[in-house]
């Protein structure tokens, strides 16, 4: 890797964490290649990215960022995954850790705020963005569904009534 590659990669490593909710780091322990892809994979569609980073490129894409104080936990064979929302990364890469072991989470950062292994599986068992905007969708809107319910009853009851007495004259 020459010296523009370097910096081309240390300057999108810094506008991916300028851009980022949450940062997770994690361990890789001999993942293959399918499952390093199925990692991805499954990365996209939470709405996360995994990258692969050299220890020191990243910590220079770092600096001046407020994931500053992950420098310590890129040691070794460690990967990023990153997404716009706070819980998506950290969902994904728990949920994939479960089921390989190849796979190990070091910790994070949410913000500023540093997190370790157990603050980014409290932070993977928060519902998601996407869930949260549902429920208050779903709160805001019940409201509503029981007024239109109240308002017609007494209308349909009063058309009950009428049925009966004019099944009754019919009969």
């Amino acid at each position: 890797m020459d010296r523009s590659q370097k910096a081309d990669t240390v300057a999108s490593l810094n506008a991916t964490f300028n851009e980022a909710g949450v940062v997770v780091v994690t361990r890789n322990l001999g993942l293959s290649v399918a499952q390093s892809t199925d990692l991805r994979a499954k990365m996209r569609d939470a709405g996360a990215s995994y990258k692969v980073a050299k220890n020191r490129l990243a910590k220079i894409a770092l600096k001046d960022t407020q994931y500053q104080g992950l420098e310590d936990l890129l040691s070794g064979p460690t990967a990023l995954a990153t997404s716009v929302d706070p819980v998506a990364a950290a969902k994904a890469a728990l949920d994939f850790a479960k089921s390989n072991d190849r796979i190990e989470i070091v910790g994070g950062s949410m913000g500023g705020q540093l997190l370790d292994e157990a603050g980014i599986k409290a932070l993977a068992s928060m519902p998601s963005l996407d869930e949260l905007r549902g429920k208050l969708v779903g709160l805001i809107n019940a409201p509503a569904t029981k007024v239109a319910q109240v308002v017609t009853a007494p209308a349909a009851k009063l058309a009950r009534v009428f049925g009966a007495y004019g099944a009754k004259e019919a009969a």
